[in-house]
């Protein structure tokens, strides 16, 4: 619906109720008026330029009519536990919101993939009246027979939220049947405005209903084995493989993996997961959680890493070599970034020196809001613009000290803001997902994906090389030179 302010408005609609084919007639679209294209008053704290102190109103609920980009709680849940590879993962609900699984495949595996294949119940309306509990009930059942899974875990929506269906009954139920391990997940995404709550039901979940269950004979033989530096790595999603770049890091310097949480992970793994010395907490807006509690509960200190970029590459080695206090350990960490990074430079200067200068605007989730910024700043690019849809106030702390002077950090835009942003501060680059990638290139600014549908990993040493070429590969494209900028018309 388009608001016509336009007093001549009238005069143009007449004019095409009456049919006239006038070669000379024109149809004039009126201009959506000014005050409404405006940034409502109310947002204006949402955003604000870096400088000492300041960081953007946050966690706060989207204003009505903003039209958010978030997601909702079930969503936080899903990206946190689909990636586990053996299991099915149910969506009790309309089919609806199981197509929202589908940006989930980014994640890659080593073997099974049984979780790629997407599950609902399908509530139709009968079921809303009535109840879905029977329906879940056998639709477990019927899986358990079809799939043989290693677990299956069921993901609560609005719907089921509203109409009352117990999840934890049902699978507690399912579960004494099948001999399968069934998992509740109370997602309902109206629980809060912020996905981040999801992240916490997916950890809580992994907590109560996984880690650690198996016997109290199978934990007293893992505890006698004599095996040293083990590690969790928290908060890894193998989204391209990612996971995989960053495990060959870790074998190189004699650091065994004993799980990751959760990609490319199998049930069997998660459930020792307490057998670490160490968990590395990778995405730590999602996983930080979960790190804590493990502590709290197995006393398994952590540390924060980045594997994005060379600097938080070679950081993130040394802090867990430091950790072990292991000389030899110490050593080959060393040798293994002087080695990879000598390389790397070499093959980067390209790249480099066409980038050098070119401004970026990056509207990710809230962990890659600051762990990108360094990335870009050893391409020689700016970061004019960074902000994320969920994040919390220590997030954009991070994005604070992450950021230079002078750049506008925003939380929570919507479309039409975020393409206004983008038409007045003009960069060469924007850094986003799915949602954003085509208001980009309409606009005419190149465009690169980190989010969960990419297929080019992007971590550790040869990660960054890999980005440095994506990079080059939009912001380079000849294609920019026909196309016209939404901000030059």
């Amino acid at each position: 619906m388009v608001l016509n302010m336009d007093s001549n408005a009238d005069v143009e609609v007449e004019d095409r109720k009456s049919g006239s084919n006038s070669a000379d007639s024109e149809i004039i679209m009126p201009e959506i008026p000014e005050s409404i294209l405006k940034t409502l008053k109310s947002r204006k704290r949402h955003m604000c330029i870096k400088s000492q102190d300041s960081i953007p109103s946050c966690n706060e609920s989207s204003i009505p009519g903003a039209v958010t980009q978030r997601s909702c709680v079930y969503g936080g849940a899903r990206v946190v536990l689909m990636p586990i590879t053996d299991a099915i993962h149910l969506v009790h609900g309309p089919v609806g919101c199981a197509s929202c699984t589908w940006d989930i495949r980014g994640s890659r595996t080593s073997g099974d993939d049984l979780y790629k294949t997407g599950f609902s119940t399908d509530l139709k309306e009968k079921d809303i009246v009535f109840g879905g509990e029977n329906k879940l009930f056998e639709t477990i059942i019927e899986l358990n027979k079809l799939y043989n899974p290693a677990a299956i875990f069921v993901y609560s929506t609005c719907v089921v939220g509203l109409i009352g269906d117990d999840l934890k009954s049902v699978c507690k139920k399912a579960q004494e049947i099948t001999k399968c391990r069934v998992v509740p997940v109370q997602s309902e995404g109206f629980r809060s405005f912020n996905k981040s709550l999801g992240h916490r039901i997916a950890c809580d979940a992994l907590l109560d209903y996984v880690i650690g269950t198996d016997s109290e004979n199978d934990q007293n033989q893992i505890k006698n084995e004599n095996s040293r530096y083990k590690i969790n790595i928290i908060g890894e999603f193998n989204v391209a493989g990612d996971l995989w770049a960053i495990k060959s890091l870790f074998e190189r310097i004699g650091v065994e993996i004993n799980c990751s949480v959760t990609g490319d992970s199998r049930v069997a793994q998660i459930v020792k997961a307490y057998n670490a010395d160490l968990n590395v907490v990778q995405c730590q807006k999602s996983s930080n959680y979960l790190a804590h509690e493990m502590e709290k509960s197995y006393g398994i200190p952590s540390i924060k890493v980045n594997f994005f970029g060379i600097e938080e590459t070679s950081e993130s080695l040394r802090a867990v070599a430091e950790f072990f206090a292991d000389e030899k350990m110490m050593k080959k960490t060393e040798e293994l970034i002087g080695g990879d990074v000598k390389v790397l430079r070499s093959k980067i200067m390209g790249y480099r020196k066409r980038l050098e200068g070119k401004r970026v605007a990056v509207y990710v989730g809230g962990n890659k809001a600051w762990s990108l910024i360094r990335s870009f700043e050893e391409l020689g690019m700016n970061v004019i613009m960074t902000g994320t849809q969920n994040g919390l106030p220590e997030d954009y702390q991070r994005i604070q000290d992450a950021v230079k002077d002078g750049t506008l950090v925003v939380d929570d835009a919507g479309s039409m803001e975020l393409a206004r942003l983008l038409k007045k501060y003009k960069p060469d680059l924007v850094v986003s997902g799915a949602k954003e990638k085509y208001m980009a290139l309409k606009i005419g600014i190149p465009f690169c994906d980190f989010n969960h549908d990419r297929i080019t990993s992007f971590a550790g040493f040869q990660g960054f090389i890999n980005f440095a070429r994506e990079v080059d590969r939009s912001v380079s494209s000849p294609v920019w030179n026909l196309v016209p900028k939404a901000f030059e018309e």
